[in-house]
């Protein structure tokens, strides 16, 4: 038919092209071991990419090949996140928090032919070399020539750098081939694939980067403290380069007074990262203030952010927060949290209130729930129910695995495993995990919002809820507790009282244990499959 438009391939290749036409003189800035500063251009990084691409060449990688990155947020994975996909390989992110067990069989199962490694982490790599046999060539970067490892067929990435031709051209990719792959953190089970796709990853930086997203352009130094290994740092240095927007990469160094000065320093607009970072950072700005004038948003993602601290950074600071919700198989953001007009009517409050919910979904992603025989349920702000969602960038399957419907519905929606409400604006809140539902006497307790409200209490830093079991009721919550460290005695019976206000008594947890820390996943979630298993000797229950 004559009159439609050209076809025009939406892959990674154009992203970095025009990041390198439009904004060649736009920053990358590195802390790096040693706390020594990297800084280069936007047209250093594609004249980079393209070397990089022909070490590719020589190491035998080829169309469709996983080559590994276990490595921290630096310019040497931002110069792979895009040369990898460019040669038509694929980019699998390696999680370096994950067990050796389950580092070896995520490498095997997504048969790498190549790992490139940062020698601050190579110790822990090395504790899963003996269990992988899929990888030709092990690549070291930040490191001499000289280390000493027991990695077979190791070499470095300067040495092959220094060695490569500059002019590569672009092969034609296709923009259904896969250019990223990511795992999922393992919490029931073993971690699990996911494939991205050039469209899925192209039209996912398109989305976040809408005005009612991120709102990224040129102006904006973002500073990705979210892992580049978890879910591809949420898309944000593809949306950088697409937006000609400086990025500040913090490397290994994520402590509260680095990331504090490296914001003050770098003047970073938009700092991304999960709430226990964040959470962190306003007890290093209570005690030292820095200057974060230049942040226009807060972003956080991974898990909740709980209201008060959504209230502190807001009333204490002067920091605009937005939270968003999404997940591995959603490339990974879905929703995302900022103020509509009509909320401009509303008590500050009230605002938090809103704020501390999940979001609207991007423009590309749609979502319903469903009750328990799959019957979709209104969005009324009231009704609970499974949520599923899907769109151009959310997952039809795993990698190696046939869809099941445990996962993926028959009409093609992918079962997030998340509760959720959404009020009649659209607006999503997440009530819990399935899972992770209390299920007392037949009638269902959130352990999501027992924890949102024990946050509320001054003396209260960090607050988890399990199901355990009983023998009268199935299952009762426990609240495991870690107090501030200036809070003093805090008794149960002043915690449940805080709580009685709030929630009908069957809610109230039996029993509250203090604990100095509660354990967190490899992407700072809270570990509730360690604390079943530390108080039920169930970590499934």
């Amino acid at each position: 038919m004559e009159g439609l438009m050209m076809d025009y391939q939406l892959t990674i290749d154009r992203i970095l092209e025009h990041a390198y036409r439009m904004h060649p003189h736009k920053q990358v800035t590195t802390k790096l071991p040693g706390g020594t500063m990297h800084r280069y251009s936007y047209a250093d990084l594609y004249h980079r990419v393209k070397r990089l691409a022909n070490v590719l060449g020589a190491l035998g990688i080829e169309s469709g090949d996983r080559v590994g990155t276990f490595a921290w947020n630096s310019f040497q994975h931002l110069e792979l996140y895009f040369a990898v996909p460019c040669t038509a390989a694929v980019c699998h992110t390696l999680n370096i928090r994950l067990s050796p067990e389950l580092l070896a069989y995520v490498v095997n199962h997504a048969e790498d032919k190549a790992v490139f490694i940062d020698a601050a982490v190579l110790p822990v790599f090395e504790q899963a070399a003996d269990q992988i046999g899929c990888v030709e060539h092990y690549v070291l970067f930040n490191v001499d020539s000289g280390v000493q490892t027991k990695l077979p067929n190791v070499s470095f990435y300067e040495d092959l750098m220094a060695q490569a031709f500059e002019d590569y051209e672009w092969s034609g990719m296709d923009e259904k081939a896969a250019m990223g792959l990511c795992y999922t953190s393992g919490t029931t089970g073993n971690p699990k694939g996911v494939l991205y796709s050039h469209r899925s990853v192209y039209l996912h930086t398109m989305g976040i980067s809408h005005a009612n997203a991120f709102a990224l352009s040129e102006q904006d130094v973002v500073m990705p403290a979210v892992p580049m290994y978890h879910a591809m740092a949420w898309g944000l240095p593809y949306a950088c380069a697409f937006a000609g927007a400086d990025m500040v990469l913090p490397g290994q160094y994520l402590k509260p007074s680095d990331l504090a000065q490296m914001i003050a320093d770098q003047k970073v607009t938009v700092p991304a990262g999960v709430p226990t970072l964040w959470s962190g950072l306003y007890e290093e700005l209570k005690t030292k203030p820095r200057d974060t004038s230049h942040i226009r948003t807060l972003a956080v993602g991974g898990a909740a952010m709980p209201r008060p601290l959504i209230q502190a950074y807001e009333t204490e600071l002067h920091v605009n927060v937005m939270q968003g919700w999404g997940m591995t198989e959603t490339s990974p953001v879905g929703t995302l949290l900022n103020l509509q007009s009509h909320h401009s009517a509303i008590l500050e409050h009230a605002q938090w209130d809103i704020k501390a919910k999940q979001g609207y979904p991007l423009a590309g992603v749609e979502m319903r729930i469903v009750d328990e025989t799959g019957e979709l349920l209104p969005w009324d702000g009231v009704a609970m129910g499974e949520l599923q969602v899907r769109g151009p960038w959310v997952a039809n399957s795993y990698y190696k695995v046939k869809p099941s419907p445990e996962h993926f519905t028959t009409d093609g929606w992918f079962r997030t495993g998340d509760v959720a409400v959404i009020s009649t604006d659209g607006c999503m809140q997440i009530v819990d995990r399935a899972k992770d539902l209390v299920k007392s006497g037949g009638e269902w307790i959130s352990s999501l919002e027992i924890e949102n409200a024990l946050l509320d209490h001054p003396k209260v830093r960090e607050a988890a809820v399990i199901a355990i079991p009983d023998e009268r009721w199935i299952e009762r919550p426990l609240a495991v507790v870690v107090l501030d460290s200036d809070a003093g005695a805090v008794t149960e019976e002043e915690l449940v009282l805080h709580l009685d206000s709030k929630f009908p008594k069957f809610w109230l947890p039996d029993k509250i244990s203090f604990v100095d820390e509660i354990p967190k996943t490899s992407v700072g979630k809270l570990d509730k499959k360690s604390l079943r298993h530390r108080y039920t000797g169930d970590p499934w229950r």
